[in-house]
């Protein structure tokens, strides 16, 4: 470990390991900072990777995609346990770290584990797990620590009954029912995945809605299939109270209603990782969840040569924004600006069950706008592909613009639906009309044939 280095990276998560990498291929001198006992940050220790990686472990060993064709009742395995889950989540992570590890290594990226303070614009102190501490230099500076579980004070956390969604990956059982609290990405996607393991499932969330910035239509159709398979949802209240009796937890409404479960989920929000990093000393504020402010076009702080990217700079808050944030951060810092990707064309993930993937404009939003349009729905289990997996749901909306027939969004429910929404997405960044679909042909059976499909059900409703 040298003094001075051109680029100091103070996280290890996605937009840190792609602006290190980055910077390290212009011929800077690159160091990555991370606290952690390995580097990957929260998406690969907390976050992306485990709850991923989760969500797989649970469909396989439950057999719940063969289940349209063998019916609920079918498992592959009977009785899954905790550590089954556990298992597989160690292999993946293991695997994920050494890749980095060696990533790093090839371009000659230093990491150092210790937790990082800045002096002034200019210097850092980090200090080692045995507390040496060291003053570093750098010309250049990229806050990359993400974000942590949002834990109010009066949620009484014990990491046994009542979590957040660091400690669920730690479990040392599985419960006999599970509620949530906070109906977004997260708490949607625990919430689905333990319901596939047929946990008795509760979602609460206090709005009326959830996943506002989907399309209507889509979640609509994701909760019908949450009810239909005995997930309960417990929308448009607040939470009074949360409580741990002797053997189960108690969530008490504002209404009076109370609902007893084994084991808590709390998932309203996150906060970013920034309180230990004393920005007071280089004049930078943070919001009222501990994100920071940048330009969004570098990637900039209001403090001139200290960027920031990711989940600490609020939404997106996607591994996949991030490694481009990262990325386009290192080539500013060190003069070799690039084009920011238009932010409305970028997909959006949920990796629930089923799975929700959406680009582009929803119904909502070209309402809101006043654009002439027309819809396609494609039903995902209509399709022989969709018959030869046995699928029972799902469906595929696209969304054409009637003026210029133009693809204006495309949104997906179902299997599959994280990689289908590609097509969609290089359509519309390209200008595509609708006509592209309809005169091109498509494997055949395959899930994306329900582009085909929604295209011509959008073709066929239009005035010609």
């Amino acid at each position: 470990m040298q003094a001075h280095y051109d680029f100091i990276v103070i996280g290890s998560g996605p937009a840190g390991r792609r602006a290190a990498v980055q910077a390290a291929k212009l011929g800077k001198s690159v160091l990555v900072v991370d606290k952690g006992r390995r580097v990957g940050g929260v998406s690969v220790h907390t976050g992306t990777i485990p709850s991923k990686t989760l969500r797989e472990t649970v469909l396989n060993l439950s057999g719940w995609r063969e289940r349209g064709f063998y019916g609920r009742s079918y498992r592959v395995k009977k009785d899954i346990a905790a550590r089954d889950l556990r298992d597989r989540l160690l292999i993946t992570l293991n695997h994920e770290v050494e890749v980095l590890e060696q990533q790093f290594a090839r371009n000659r990226v230093e990491s150092l584990r210790a937790t990082a303070r800045f002096l002034d614009p200019q210097r850092i102190e980090v200090e080692m797990e045995a507390g040496e501490r060291h003053e570093l230099t750098a010309g250049k500076y990229l806050l990359a620590v993400g974000t942590r579980p949002y834990r109010p004070t009066n949620v009484p956390f014990d990491g046994k009954r009542i979590i957040d969604s660091d400690e669920i990956l730690e479990i040392a059982t599985l419960p006999r029912s599970l509620a949530v609290v906070g109906a977004g990405v997260i708490g949607v996607e625990y919430a689905t995945i333990f319901s596939a393991l047929d946990v008795p499932v509760t979602l609460i969330e206090p709005r009326t809605t959830m996943l506002d910035f989907v399309d209507r239509e889509i979640v609509d159709d994701f909760i019908y299939d949450l009810r239909d398979r005995g997930v309960a949802l417990r929308m448009g209240v607040p939470v009074q109270t949360i409580e741990r009796a002797d053997d189960h937890c108690l969530v008490r409404m504002v209404n009076g209603r109370a609902i007893s479960t084994e084991m808590i989920l709390y998932t309203a929000g996150r906060v970013g990782a920034t309180d230990t990093l004393n920005l007071e000393a280089i004049g930078l504020d943070t919001d009222a969840r501990g994100r920071v402010t940048v330009d969004r076009a570098s990637f900039e702080t209001s403090v001139p040569g200290i960027y920031a990217a990711g989940d600490v700079i609020g939404f997106p808050s996607l591994a996949s924004t991030a490694l481009e944030q990262g990325r386009i951060a290192a080539l500013h810092a060190f003069g070799h600006p690039t084009a920011t990707p238009d932010a409305e064309h970028f997909p959006y993930g949920i990796y629930a069950v089923p799975e929700i993937s959406t680009v582009g404009l929803s119904e909502q939003d070209v309402i809101k706008q006043g654009i002439a349009y027309e819809c396609g729905v494609a039903r995902l289990r209509e399709t022989s592909r969709g018959h030869i997996m046995g699928l029972t749901s799902g469906m595929m909306k696209m969304i054409v613009s009637l003026e210029d027939r133009r693809v204006l969004g495309v949104h997906i429910v179902g299997e599959g639906a994280t990689e289908l929404i590609h097509i969609g997405q290089a359509v519309i960044n390209l200008k595509g009309t609708v006509d592209y679909f309809v005169q091109n042909t498509f494997n055949y059976p395959t899930l994306a044939e329900a582009y085909k499909i929604a295209a011509l059900d959008a073709w066929n409703r239009m005035t010609r």
